[in-house]
């Protein structure tokens, strides 16, 4: 893995005027597709029973028009994923997850990691309760099924209540849809309208894809209740609320046309590559980005430092899954596969690349010899976050912080490790600038043990 992994994506719509809701949702997970590849899945509601339908492979692959026909309902959620509790790709692992109990029926979709699940698994167990997934999202559903309140908001308060780390849900009972939150809002979820219909997504791409407006984004500790006249409520499960956001969902994870936490993504990446500008002592030929995720910071850093930007490497799409033979000849082609340069563009030139982040650097290295190969003069790498140093316990899947290659050397080395004639990072004032770092998570940008970002 050279890239950190985020796991999934969500989407949830209650209508009071079409049954199309299972269609609807299926365009919103084709816009949230970036955040999950392994499994997809869609549950809609209608007259008190749920149906569902899910798999592994991507939701173009998963659903076809027949499919879509059995899914009519008014009210719907689904789910795309990508595995960090719950490691194997299976159909028993896929979400929403869908079970009848005392409080009705239920359907379950949930972004972000329960760090506390082991534990809390092992307390159900014991007390009889059967997991029918690796899932740390069914944990929430076993809570609230063992819970002793009068009704299912209640159980949920409580269940929620015993979790901790990072989780937006949707979920789908007795004709209500609920949206929610952690209480450090640390994974994204925003609310929109489609006329009469509420709709809720992890990104508001998925918005724009339906025609929805964009109203908000959900608060921290917050749960919203929706009904099939169009109504809601909003009340906080707890009071112990405060934002610790996910400085990443801006570097890598959403899609640049996406707001998260109601700042545009893109306006972010590209000042990100502005403040690289500031720093950079580099007088390079051409700003190149290394598609598709550092795009909107090489268009900055080109504006700031008025080098012309241009596509030094071009990405190749439509890679399915593919063997990899372990001979070292293949596996050195393997990175061709996805990029390949542009000789006219980089050849005897100096060139700046742009980089969301360098995890194991194995990539980086191979671009860089990619482009020495096209005829580049110099390659001047730029890297639109801070180093990565530690491992993150709240649903990042990270190597172990001795596999994460800026925890294992200085800059000096690192710049001889990739290849390249200088290196530069976004450094953590700059980012912290940019996203008003006071509200937002930057753990993994300190080795273990040092203070947390977040207080500096």
């Amino acid at each position: 893995m050279e890239k950190l992994k985020e796991e999934c994506g969500v989407f949830g719509i209650i209508s009071p005027e079409t049954k199309t809701v299972g269609n609807i949702t299926y365009f919103g997970l084709y816009a949230l597709q970036h955040r999950g590849q392994e499994s997809c899945g869609i549950a809609v509601s209608e007259g008190g029973h749920i149906r569902s339908f899910k798999n592994t492979g991507l939701v173009s692959e998963v659903f076809n028009e027949n499919i879509l026909s059995t899914l009519q309902g008014k009210i719907a959620i689904g789910h795309v994923r990508y595995s960090t509790s719950g490691g194997k790709m299976s159909v028993e692992n896929a979400q929403p997850l869908v079970m009848d109990f005392r409080f009705g029926n239920l359907a379950l979709a949930h972004n972000g990691n329960i760090t506390n699940s082991d534990k809390l698994k092992k307390e159900l167990e014991s007390q009889g309760a059967i997991f029918k997934s690796d899932s740390d999202s069914e944990v929430l559903v076993h809570l609230i099924a063992r819970s002793k309140k009068d009704n299912f908001t209640q159980a949920l308060i409580e269940g929620l209540n015993r979790l901790e780390g990072a989780f937006s849900i949707v979920i789908i009972n007795n004709g209500n849809l609920y949206a929610l939150k952690d209480k450090n809002s640390i994974r994204p979820l925003c609310i929109g309208t489609l006329r009469k219909k509420i709709v809720f997504s992890s990104e508001s791409c998925a918005l724009d894809m339906i025609g929805a407006k964009l109203i908000r984004e959900l608060k921290p500790g917050e749960v919203i209740k929706s009904d099939i006249k169009g109504d809601y409520e909003s009340f906080f499960y707890t009071e112990e609320t405060e934002k610790n956001l996910c400085s990443f969902e801006y570097i890598y994870f959403a899609r640049p046309d996406s707001e998260i936490f109601e700042k545009s993504v893109h306006k972010i990446r590209k000042s990100f590559g502005a403040k690289l500008s500031e720093r950079s002592d580099v007088k390079g030929d051409v700003v190149i980005p290394v598609p598709d995720s550092g795009i909107s910071a090489a268009l900055g850093f080109s504006e700031a430092s008025k080098i012309p930007y241009d596509k030094g490497i071009i990405r190749n799409h439509y890679i399915g899954r593919t063997f990899i033979q372990p001979a070292q000849e293949l596996r050195d082609m393997k990175v061709k596969m996805k990029l390949n340069p542009v000789p006219d563009v980089v050849r005897g030139k100096k060139v700046i690349v742009i980089d969301d982040s360098i995890v194991r650097g194995t990539t980086s290295r191979k671009i860089v010899r990619l482009l020495r190969n096209a005829g580049a003069k110099e390659i001047h790498f730029k890297v639109s976050s801070p180093m990565i140093l530690s491992s993150c316990s709240l649903g990042i899947d990270t190597p172990n912080d001795n596999e994460l290659i800026a925890n294992t050397m200085d800059l000096e080395r690192l710049t001889k490790e990739l290849e390249a004639d200088s290196l530069q990072f976004l450094t953590t004032e700059d980012l912290k600038e940019c996203i008003s770092g006071k509200e937002h998570c930057m753990r993994c940008f300190l080795k273990k043990g040092e203070k947390y970002a977040k207080d500096l």
